[in-house]
């Protein structure tokens, strides 16, 4: 089964599996400089995408709390994910992703978009994105 997997969807489950052991049993933690941590290691191009989506989601949706999940920076309640930064280099992809999870809730009829390719932040995309937030946090 394990061959199924590229090394980066194995690792990726590693650091899932370690995000689970941590929090066994921890008390509710402050997981913010972890958040940054993992930003700060993302290669340039990543990291200001990264830096700027936590910014907006402490600007729009404050009650949404950062932490891990599987190794990428993501925002929630209730220990949920609701919302993910999936950095370019983290599958070889083309791309960075913005992905929210169905905790969202960003239906729109009988089909909608769950994740965003990001290339740049421009003022445009931001206050989309903040929209976003606000409607995911609501």
């Amino acid at each position: 089964m394990a061959e199924n997997f590229t090394a980066e969807e194995r690792a990726a489950m590693k650091e899932r599996a370690q995000e689970v052991r941590k929090s066994r049993g921890a008390k509710k933690k402050d997981e913010e400089p972890a958040v940054l941590e993992k930003i700060a290691e993302f290669p340039a191009e990543d990291r200001v995408l990264a830096e700027r989506i936590h910014a907006l989601v402490k600007e729009a949706a404050p009650e949404m709390l950062p932490r891990l999940w599987y190794g990428m920076p993501a925002y929630g309640k209730g220990g949920k994910a609701t919302v993910f930064f999936q950095s370019a280099a983290k599958f070889k992809a083309r791309y960075a992703t913005l992905g929210f999870n169905e905790e969202a809730q960003l239906d729109d009829g009988a089909m909608w978009p769950t994740a965003f390719a990001l290339t740049e932040l421009t003022p445009e995309v931001e206050a989309r994105i903040a929209d976003l937030l606000k409607r995911a946090a609501g």
